[in-house]
């Protein structure tokens, strides 16, 4: 099989396996899932669940964050990871959405990666599951499991995403994202790969080397 036919029996596999492909972050509009994946980098999904209930009940709204205290934002995340840079571009991203763009969460990749501390994983995710565009989100599971696979030998996330683009079908490579990253939460961990229950396995490199 070459790397489009795995890509393809990937995506034919993970979606039997995780029918429902969602974000593991809880938010209820763009700009709080905006937000919450800024507040992931270094910090568990979970933990950002936690933290956000208070943040929004807060500050719902980019202009209610572009106007808060940033001793107030920084005490409301203080548990997350990276606190204090955090807040300050939690402030900074709702000063840029007021100030040029209207009020409106950017809807394409170049928009969203000029605002504070917005990243193009972060883009890839607010383009794929707000827009219902095209995304590749390379997240820590879905780099390590598109290499265990053979789609890339790449570790860099612009690469991976790049070399991912012309492999996955365009309509279903936000879904694959969100699935690898369930899959690298159950099964094809980090810490082991229990390649005895993967339904990965049949186009696995790792486990099929010659």
């Amino acid at each position: 099989m070459n790397k489009k036919e795995i890509a393809d029996r990937a995506t034919a596999l993970l979606e039997l396996e995780y029918p429902e492909a969602i974000c593991s972050l809880q938010y209820s509009d763009p700009f709080q899932l905006l937000v919450a994946t800024r507040l992931s980098a270094q910090c568990t999904d979970a933990r950002v669940n936690m933290i956000t209930p208070a943040l929004f009940g807060e500050f719902p709204t980019a202009e209610a964050m572009a106007n808060a205290e940033l001793s107030r934002v920084e005490e409301l995340i203080k548990s997350c990871g990276l606190y204090k840079t955090k807040a300050k571009d939690l402030i900074e991203i709702g000063k840029g959405i007021c100030e040029r763009f209207g009020g409106r969460i950017p809807d394409t990749i170049d928009e969203l990666t000029t605002l504070s501390g917005v990243g193009r994983k972060t883009a890839n995710l607010v383009v794929g599951d707000v827009y219902g565009r095209p995304a590749v989100v390379t997240d820590t599971h879905f780099i390590r499991i598109v290499n265990r696979l053979g789609l890339t030998k790449n570790k860099e996330p612009i690469k991976v995403e790049n070399d991912l683009r012309k492999l996955l079908s365009p309509d279903r490579s936000n879904d694959f994202c969100h699935r690898t990253v369930l899959h690298g939460r159950a099964v094809c961990t980090a810490r082991k790969a229990y390649c005895d229950r993967c339904v990965l396995k049949e186009i696995c490199k790792k486990v099929n080397v010659k």
